[in-house]
């Protein structure tokens, strides 16, 4: 321990007295009856396991030990402070949903569960948390988990088949990029006609019918469902301050999970800018959201702005939040889009803090 080792001159034992800092801070964050299970990923704060020490190159061996525990990571980064952050929790199948919700709560992003796969011929089951509830999918939380479970040398192979509570996710590894892609299904859209609701979304975002892209308002759905609301700039965009109060309500009306305004930056090939306000996860806005990224691809094929021959597009979000994230995302079948898409991007080690 730390005192023993100053008390006979030793080199100090920093494993162990960041070891013991952990579970005396574990006692002041978590109720008592959350401290059992947490006792269960004790050893991922060993130095060893300190997820800023997770490699940032695909080509640095990691040194991280093949057990479960808590880790960190930062998906979609596209510049200093930017990214959506997950907390990943390996070997999660003992934790009650109580516990995976108040984890989410605790550090106040989308969290991932990576469980024992329930059918013998898929490679994991993965578990999603908000601070409020529990969610079908996560594209950022599961392309970081692979991401992790890729670097601990415990998902090896080429492809991955997962269960989610969305149905079954597909995943594939390049080894040439050393990239991860992370499948959705084919995208339906459906275009808001309503002229009241037209009205609604423009006084929650607080903007002027001119404010509005002549494309048109639409609902886009793969894992779930997004209202899509063009606006004419990406300046105009970026100055977007929402009634945040109204937010729920509104997509409730829309049958929606949440707002996702875009303006276009350039035609070919495609990019836009978008914003996240999530229906009800427990924070205001994200700043990088695969879900919502994939169903912009389907609507970026409602509206045909997708160039002759392009079957994929970059979004770019969390500019206005000073958090810069860049999703790819692209038909599995340029020729089909009834095949779905893949999402892609970077991911990063990170430490966070708790938020409560």
């Amino acid at each position: 321990m730390c005192a023993d080792s100053r008390a006979v001159g030793r080199t100090p034992d920093w494993p162990g007295c960041v070891l013991v800092v952990a579970q005396q801070a574990a006692k002041l964050w978590f109720p008592f009856g959350m401290l059992a299970s947490l006792t269960r990923w004790s050893q991922f704060m060993s130095v060893e396991n300190v997820p800023s020490l997770l490699p940032h190159s695909p080509n640095v061996t990691s040194r991280l030990p093949p057990y479960g525990g808590m880790h960190f990571v930062r998906v979609f980064p596209a510049g200093q402070g930017g990214g959506n952050p997950a907390p990943v929790v390996l070997d999660a199948d003992s934790l009650s949903v109580d516990e995976m919700m108040a984890i989410a709560a605790r550090y106040g992003h989308e969290s991932a569960f990576v469980c024992a796969p329930r059918d013998t011929g898929s490679t994991y089951r993965l578990r999603f948390f908000v601070p409020r509830h529990e969610m079908e999918m996560c594209g950022h939380a599961t392309l970081g988990a692979l991401w992790l479970l890729r670097r601990l040398g415990r998902w090896t192979s080429r492809v991955a088949t997962l269960e989610t509570l969305s149905g079954i996710v597909d995943a594939r590894f390049d080894e040439s990029t050393q990239s991860i892609e992370v499948s959705q299904p084919k995208g339906i859209v459906q275009s808001i006609e309503d002229a009241r609701q037209h009205a609604a979304i423009c006084d929650v975002l607080r903007i002027d019918a001119d404010d509005l892209d002549a494309l048109g308002i639409v609902n886009a759905t793969t894992s779930r469902t997004k209202t899509l609301v063009p606006i004419r700039s990406v300046q105009r965009l970026h100055a977007l301050t929402p009634s945040f109060e109204k937010v729920q309500a509104l997509c409730d009306q829309l049958e929606s999970t949440g707002l996702y305004p875009f303006a276009v930056e350039r035609r070919q090939p495609l990019e836009v800018h978008a914003r996240q306000f999530p229906r009800s996860s427990g924070y205001p806005e994200d700043a990088a959201t695969g879900i919502a990224a994939a169903a912009t691809l389907y609507g970026a094929l409602h509206y045909g702005l997708l160039a002759h021959g392009a079957s994929g597009m970059t979004v770019h979000q969390g500019y206005a939040m000073g958090k810069p994230s860049s999703i790819r995302v692209e038909m599995r079948d340029p020729d089909n889009a009834d095949a779905g898409c893949w999402i892609s991007g970077a991911v990063e080690s990170v430490m966070l803090e708790p938020q409560q």
